[in-house]
């Protein structure tokens, strides 16, 4: 099974032998899915950021 790491260091989609694990995300089934990495981090920021939490 092919895993994909989005890395935040080199702006890059990495496989499984990468830069270290602090600097990446993932892991990923699809490289597709990886390179959307930073996109769904900001959709769920979003939707943390909406929930009430009173």
């Amino acid at each position: 099974m092919d895993e994909f790491w989005y890395c935040l260091k080199h702006k890059q989609v990495e496989p499984k032998e990468g830069c270290a694990w602090a600097d990446r995300l993932g892991p990923y089934p699809t490289e597709a899915e990886a390179w959307r990495a930073l996109e769904k981090v900001a959709e769920r920021n979003a939707k943390w950021d909406a929930e009430d939490w009173d």
